[in-house]
């Protein structure tokens, strides 16, 4: 699966997504490239922003610039590949969207970052109107730009990708994989500053161990995300 990122600072990738799974995977099982936006500019000077129409603070980043950006990381690929704009003003990213990014491994997917007090509407109502372009946010937070977002993206997909995990298991038994977070897990030694493992996990009963993680995985969420625990129950009541 191809990831492009279109941005004004390519020097922060691969950054952690060259470590680890995905760093030993990079060029098999995926691939990342980078788009400047700040080499499709046509002034002298290298601008990608100017003054926002209207007044206010900040600079805002030009239409034409990233539009010519944005064609020239569509020419990578020779489908039509998933296309994510990271912006505060988007739906918020989870598991579900996730999953459904990365099952277009074929097609692979361009990720537009944005930078300054944000990009001309216009072209973003474009690449949506034209491009099937999908806007996207990580939290209700700020950050200075998409690109660590991008990041959050794109290892959140690539674990998704068939062959990445080790264990093929691994990304269905996880936290929001089944709607609830994950159970606790334990390894050796058996006790540890006084503290024992719970018995039923040493008991080679794998019914009683799969009903004491689902329980566990129940009452966790309930104390720390009742909403994802209540959305489970109406979930789970269809």
């Amino acid at each position: 699966m191809l990831f492009t990122v279109v941005t004004l600072f390519p020097e922060m990738f691969p950054g952690p997504l060259g470590q680890s799974l995905l760093g030993r995977n990079t060029g098999k099982l995926w691939d990342l490239r980078t788009v400047n936006i700040r080499d499709f500019s046509q002034n002298k000077h290298n601008k990608v922003d100017d003054t926002p129409y209207g007044g206010g603070a900040g600079m805002v980043m030009r239409p034409d610039v990233v539009h010519r950006a944005m064609l020239h990381a569509l020419s990578f690929y020779n489908n039509h590949p998933k296309v994510i704009f990271m912006t505060p003003r988007g739906k918020i990213f989870n598991d579900a969207t996730a999953r459904s990014i990365a099952s277009h491994n074929k097609d692979g997917a361009i990720i537009l970052c944005g930078r300054y007090e944000g990009i001309d509407q216009r072209v973003i109502d474009l690449w949506v109107k034209e491009y099937g372009m999908e806007e996207i946010s990580v939290g209700d937070y700020i950050l200075f730009g998409g690109e660590i977002p991008a990041m959050i993206v794109i290892e959140a997909c690539a674990r998704f990708i068939d062959g990445m995990l080790g264990n093929p298991d691994s990304s269905e038994d996880e936290s929001f994989s089944s709607g609830l977070l994950e159970h606790s897990h334990y390894t050796k030694p058996a006790n540890w500053n006084n503290l024992d493992v719970p018995q039923i996990l040493m008991s080679g009963n794998h019914e009683a161990i799969r009903k004491w993680r689902y329980e566990e995985s129940l009452a966790i969420t309930k104390s720390r995300r009742i909403d994802l625990y209540e959305q489970f129950l109406k979930q789970s009541k269809k």
